[in-house]
């Protein structure tokens, strides 16, 4: 008896639905969106995914696809995964921009290493704390969480059966607060040890004219700067690692439930 693909037919629309929900998620994500990653790399990784998430989820598809609804439909699943991905990412972003503003502080900006994650130059502050919120992003599970609530999505949303709406808005303009909140916590300390340190040495060019300034207050702003960085090492953890379980707890509320 000759093997034919036609039973597999049925199915062919559902699961390019889901891969496309799952894809979007290898756009913004952490570690998934990376551009280390190659793109051959990511289609298979989504396919592999899809292969294994399509035989857990509805398959009942609830409306008939043609043509027109079948674009329609493919956006509405992609969106979904990128949203999940991109609110994921905001907290890696979060400390990436306060190690910008730190950097550009201490006089480091001018310092300058290619990002492979971003493929552009960023400077060498913003990087250092990029990777560190990417391995506590990892230690806490964050990327488990990540695909959880993407999962979880296809309970609550069938395949087709999502329609954007101001929620959505409401959620993703609630994160990006959030992430510039967190950016400005993370390097106000030393914003603030920068002022005063500034002013200190405006201070003892008045009172000393003979010192060179310039010569002793750049080294001066590095070691402290480094100095409150590690001191503030343990607040800078838990303020991201709040953050972390806030956004996949909004994504949950918004797809998962």
């Amino acid at each position: 008896m000759p093997v034919t693909l036609e039973p597999l037919l049925p199915h062919v629309p559902a699961f390019l639905l889901t891969l496309f929900r799952l894809g979007g998620l290898f756009i913004f994500a952490p570690m998934f969106g990376s551009d280390i990653i190659p793109v051959r790399i990511k289609a298979m990784l989504a396919l592999v995914l899809s292969f294994c998430v399509y035989p857990a989820i509805p398959h009942q598809l609830p409306i008939e696809l043609s043509l027109m609804t079948l674009g329609v439909s493919i956006g509405s699943e992609l969106l979904i995964g990128t949203i999940i991905g991109f609110g994921a990412t905001l907290p890696l972003m979060a400390f990436q921009m306060g190690g910008v503003m730190m950097g550009q502080q201490l006089g480091m900006g001018l310092a300058r290493v290619f990002s492979p994650n971003l493929g552009e130059q960023t400077d060498v502050f913003s990087q250092f704390f990029f990777l560190v919120a990417v391995t506590l992003f990892i230690l806490l599970g964050g990327h488990h969480a990540m695909l959880s609530v993407l999962v979880r999505s296809f309970e609550t949303i069938p395949l087709t059966g999502y329609r954007p709406d101001g929620s959505m808005l409401h959620v993703i303009l609630g994160l990006l607060s959030s992430m510039f909140e967190l950016g400005v916590r993370v390097a106000a300390p030393l914003l603030c040890l920068v002022f005063l340190q500034t002013v200190a040495m405006g201070f003892v060019a008045r009172t000393v004219p003979q010192l060179n300034i310039l010569s002793l207050g750049f080294p001066l702003r590095i070691i402290l700067g480094l100095a409150i960085v590690i001191a503030l090492i343990a607040p800078m953890h838990d303020a991201l690692a709040d953050f972390i379980r806030e956004a996949m707890a909004q994504l949950m509320r918004l797809f998962g439930t």
